[in-house]
């Protein structure tokens, strides 16, 4: 039977894949790295920007924040007083590891990834838990695109051989 149509009858070739291919093919999965690595700083910025509202007693949130900083807050409301001040604190932590995650992940580090996409998982269990099913959904959509960093580090190693060592990928 043949299926000349679908080109099923020829053997694949075996063309020879050149320099300027290799180079523009590391450029498209370091822009995708990149672009996977600002999800991390995307969620710990519109953290701080539902903290800073909820605490001005603004009742609008983007959903794109952490469940866990929105509790902090609701708690740091609901106890008033000094508890604005660790509120700050322990919120501005939470960001700033996310921030880190960021500053890591962008340079190619896997674990960056792994370690700050399963903080946000754990994050997305606890919203979960609240019954914030927008905001689980948004972080599911975000893991999904976060996860692509992992699949643009293992390209950009796979092209690391063929480039040589002058302008190997992050790692």
């Amino acid at each position: 039977m043949s299926y000349r149509g679908l080109g099923l009858n020829d053997p694949p070739s075996t063309s020879v894949i050149s320099p300027q291919n290799v180079t523009e093919q590391k450029i498209r999965w370091q822009m995708a790295l990149k672009g996977s690595s600002g999800w991390f700083l995307w969620v710990g910025g519109l953290s701080l920007v539902n903290s800073v509202l909820y605490l001005s007693g603004v009742r609008f949130q983007f959903i794109f924040g952490l469940g866990m900083a929105q509790l902090v807050d609701v708690l740091a409301r609901r106890f008033g007083g000094a508890t604005y001040v660790l509120d700050i604190i322990i919120n501005g932590f939470l960001i700033g590891v996310f921030v880190v995650f960021w500053n890591f992940a962008r340079t190619g580090k896997k674990w960056a990834f792994r370690a700050g996409m399963g903080l946000y998982a754990l994050d997305g269990l606890l919203m979960l838990s609240l019954r914030a099913f927008l905001g689980v959904g948004f972080h599911i959509f975000a893991l999904f695109f976060m996860n692509g960093g992992l699949v643009a580090i293992s390209k950009l190693q796979e092209l690391e051989p063929t480039a040589g060592s002058a302008d190997a990928p992050p790692r």
